[in-house]
This record gives structure tokens, C-alpha cells and sequence, in this order.
């Protein structure tokens, strides 16, 4: 094994006397950590940008924002070697960002004191994709990548190789009670080289990580010599061999001193949760609002309509219709469909012959088309190779009557090349029929939709507004709690 140290150190150390069942129930177990986790690391997203623009304009990194990122990356790696990222003990995982001296298994990473502000910028993306690409195969990504490559049927496994080994010693381990050390030190190192690099993706140092397996014994930058192992029989019963190893073990992956997470006191954990939180729907709002303000900008057509994009429809029968659209404001006045959305209007080209576009009652079209042979669009697919709408025909006859010569239309337009039909917005069940002119068989269109949504600057001034609202409060609370956390750890 290389001597050469790294600035990420990964120790585990492997309990000598494992429950043979509990396995099979750490998914339950663990699921209050995993609901942390979640907001954790929703933190840690938030903090690490922070990190990225001090890195880029200082070339440091935060110390508290450091030690609550390492802390998370810690308290993660507790979590995984309890459950199924290694099943290396039975001890329940503390609920701390802390190093728990006494605990299994531990992480910790040297604080840089000065960063490169250019490879902040490419080596969580660029330089890391070589490193990305093993990690996926150690935690069972590139399965899934593969898998989406290819249409010939599911990936029989999507846990990679970790899971795939934490599995086989799970089996071994219920059948014998004892868990294969070569199976352990292979899986160490695998979760070592991930830990490895997602703290170089988190920005936590810019040396590269190695290409290097060190599987087993004490990590190469712990400083330790050796890692004592328990003999094979030292598992399967109680003595006092047992624990003897079992402390041994322990020792020696004691790991290095290190500074802990100082200052991250439980209140002020929640407090950058939660203000990460709101960070997070503050950008959500912020950015749908720009997003409708620029569609309100862009988007609308010489009639001041807001259009989606059109799509073409063709269909071997006499008429094409939706499914029924529905417009309820429920426990709301009539009047909320026209305020939200205005007018509405359907926009039908077609190429070769004369087209009609009309909008009736879904009951009225029902009875219409009942015995005319039709396609009604049930979905639409969005796939790339075979993106486009999904038809369900009835069969029938041709229309007794063609289209404009019925009176069920609310909206209707007929004639050659582009045709639009334009309606007030009302509450009901309203069905779209697009058909040739005359009511003949073959119906081919380019078809849009779109409405006036006279109520889109209001929604816009909402959402910047209450984004706005929700970014003051969200900065406020996370730079508060990482300043303290800054000044109580001096």
C-alpha cells in the first residue's frame, strides 16, 4: 500500500461480533438519520455555494462553513457504515457533526488554508468526471446510466459494487455470524475513494484525489503503521478474545487530531437548515417569476395571446378531438377561469386543403362525433425518439353534417392556411375538434393553444415580491448562524 498521505482521511473499524439479523431491519433504524440528512445536506448545497464565491474572490474557505460541511460528510459516512454502505457495526450512529472518538468509524479532513480561485471553478465538474465515472460503478450509478442507454430490458442490479459486496457479506454474515474481512477491506476502500472525492467536489481541498485503492487497515494519511485484525474464530463466540479485538480494532483507527465542527451547536444547525431552506424557495419563486415575466415579454403574438408551441396532429379519420379540458375553480366564483386566464384561443394550419378548428361543449362534441370515425388525443409523448401525441380511435362513419354546418360551437374557424378560434373563457367541459372543412377523411394539422392570462403581472409582482420577502429573511438567518458558529469556534 502507498505511504503517501491525503487530506482526506476515511478510518472504519470493523466489529468482531455482529448481530446475524439486525440487517435486516437497519432500513428501519436509520430512517430518522436519513430524515436529517436530507435537510443536512440541503445545508450543506446551500453553504458550499457560499464556499464556491468566498473561494473564487479570497481563495479561502469559510472555516465554519468547513467544519459543518465536513461534519455532514462525517455524520454520512457514521450512517452508511451502520447500514448498507458497510454493515461494519451494529452500534447506533450518533446524531452529531462531531467526531465520536469511541465510535467505528470516522472522518476528517485537513482545513486548506489558502485555494486555488481558478480550479474552483472546474474541478467539481471537469477534472472530477474521471473520478466520476468509478465512483458511479462503485455505488451502482453507471448501472442506471447503462441501463437508460439501452431499451433491452431493467439493470438485474443498481446498488454497484458496494452494494453488491455489503450484500454478499450480509448473507454470509446470517448464515455464519461472521462478516469476510477480505469483503470488509475491499468495501473500505471503495467508500474511501467516494468519500475522497466528494470532498474534493465539495471544494474542500484541490489536491487531486488519488487513483489509488486503499482498501483496509488504517487510512495512508492517518499516520498509523498497522491495523491489527481478530482471527477468524475471534467472531463466532463471546469471549474475552472478542472483546480484546474488538478494543484493539477500535485503537487503531483512532484517527488523527483533527479540529471538530466547533461552534455548531444544535440551534444553529436548525437555524442554517432553515434558512437554506427558505433560500432554496426564495430562488424557486424568484426564478418562476422572471420566468413568467420574460414569457409575458416574449412569448405573446400580435394578438397579445400567450402561445405554446405548436404540434402536428394527423390522424387517418375524419376528426381529431381532445380529451375533455376542464376549467372548475372549485368552491370559487364563475368568474375566476376568465380573470386567471382571459381569452383563450386555438390555432389550427393546414398545408394542402381547408381546415376547421371549433371548441363545444364536451357533451355537444360527444354527440357529434358519436359514429364518426375520430382520434381523440389521450397523451402526449415527450421521448426523443419518439416524441409526439398518443391517438385512441373510434370507429365509425363519415359526419352527417360537416362541422360548420352545426350550431354547437362555442368557438369555430374554417378555411384555408392558419384558422383561429377565439373564446371567452368559461367554467365547463370544453372539447376541441379539429377536422377538415368539408368533412373529409385524412385530418392533418399544426395545432396551438394559448390564452391572454390577463393576471400574469400579478402573479409576477407575487412571486418576485414574496421571493424577495423570503431571500432577505433566509440570508439573514444563514449568515447569523455562521457567524456565530465563526466566533464561538476561535
Amino acid at each position: 500500500m502507498s505511504t503517501s498521505t491525503y487530506p482526506v482521511r476515511v478510518e472504519a473499524a470493523l466489529d468482531p461480533k455482529l448481530n446475524r439479523w439486525l440487517w435486516l431491519v437497519k432500513w428501519l433504524l436509520v430512517i430518522p438519520h436519513y430524515v436529517v440528512l436530507f435537510f443536512l445536506w440541503m445545508a450543506f448545497g446551500v453553504l458550499s455555494l457560499v464556499a464556491f464565491v468566498a473561494i473564487l474572490f479570497t481563495g479561502r474557505y469559510p472555516r465554519a462553513i468547513f467544519d459543518f460541511n465536513v461534519g455532514v460528510l462525517r455524520w454520512s459516512w457514521r450512517v452508511a457504515y451502520y447500514a448498507y454502505g458497510a454493515l461494519g457495526t451494529d452500534r447506533y450512529p450518533p446524531f452529531s457533526l462531531e467526531d465520536v472518538p469511541d465510535y467505528p468509524a470516522h472522518l476528517s479532513v485537513e482545513y486548506p488554508e489558502h485555494l486555488s480561485r481558478g480550479l474552483v471553478l472546474v474541478k467539481w465538474w471537469l477534472l472530477a468526471i474521471p473520478h466520476y465515472l468509478v465512483v458511479a460503478v462503485f455505488l451502482g450509478a453507471g448501472l442506471y446510466v447503462a441501463n437508460g442507454l439501452s431499451d433491452t430490458g431493467p439493470a438485474v442490479w443498481g446498488g454497484g459494487l458496494i452494494g453488491l459486496l455489503v450484500l454478499i457479506a450480509a448473507v454470509v454474515l446470517l448464515f455464519t455470524g461472521r462478516y469476510p474481512q477480505a469483503i470488509f477491506d475491499f468495501v473500505l476502500g471503495m467508500n474511501r475513494w467516494v468519500l475522497r472525492v466528494a470532498a474534493y467536489a465539495a471544494l474542500m481541498t484541490d489536491e487531486y484525489p488519488p487513483f489509488r485503492f486503499d482498501q483496509g487497515g488504517p487510512d495512508p494519511g492517518s499516520g498509523h503503521v498497522g491495523l491489527p485484525t481478530a482471527p477468524p474464530e475471534a467472531s463466532t463466540s463471546g469471549s474475552s478474545t472478542d472483546s480484546a479485538a474488538g478494543t484493539s480494532l477500535r485503537q487503531a483507527t483512532a484517527p488523527a487530531p483533527e479540529t471538530p465542527a466547533r461552534g455548531w451547536t444544535g440551534g444553529r444547525i436548525v437555524t442554517v437548515v432553515i434558512g437554506s431552506a427558505l433560500l432554496l424557495s426564495a430562488g424557486g419563486l424568484l426564478t418562476g417569476g422572471i420566468a413568467l415575466a420574460a414569457a409575458d415579454q416574449t412569448m405573446r403574438d400580435d394578438q397579445g395571446f400567450l402561445m405554446a408551441g405548436d404540434h402536428q396532429y394527423s390522424a387517418p379519420g375524419f376528426a381529431i378531438a381532445s380529451e375533455p379540458m376542464e376549467l372548475h375553480a372549485d368552491g370559487a366564483a364563475d368568474f375566476v377561469p376568465d380573470v386567471l386566464l382571459g381569452d383563450g384561443k386555438i390555432q389550427a394550419t393546414a398545408d394542402d386543403t381547408a381546415v376547421f378548428v371549433g371548441v363545444a361543449d364536451s357533451t355537444d362534441a360527444a354527440a357529434y362525433l358519436d359514429g364518426v370515425r375520430h382520434s381523440t388525443v389521450s397523451d402526449f409523448r415527450s421521448d426523443w425518439d419518439n416524441a409526439g401525441p398518443v391517438y385512441q380511435t373510434n370507429d365509425g362513419g363519415a359526419p352527417t353534417t360537416p362541422p360548420g354546418d352545426t350550431d354547437i360551437w362555442v368557438a369555430k374557424a374554417s378555411g384555408p392556411g392558419e384558422q383561429q378560434a377565439v373564446m371567452e373563457l368559461e367554467p365547463g367541459d370544453w372539447t376541441v375538434v379539429v377536422m377538415n372543412a368539408d368533412g373529409s377523411r385524412g385530418v392533418s394539422a399544426d395545432v396551438a393553444i394559448g390564452a391572454t392570462f390577463p393576471a400574469i403581472e400579478w402573479a409576477v409582482a407575487t412571486l418576485l415580491l414574496v421571493g424577495g420577502f423570503l431571500l432577505l429573511i433566509a440570508l439573514a438567518l444563514i449568515i447569523g448562524a455562521v457567524r456565530r458558529a465563526s466566533h464561538a469556534g476561535r
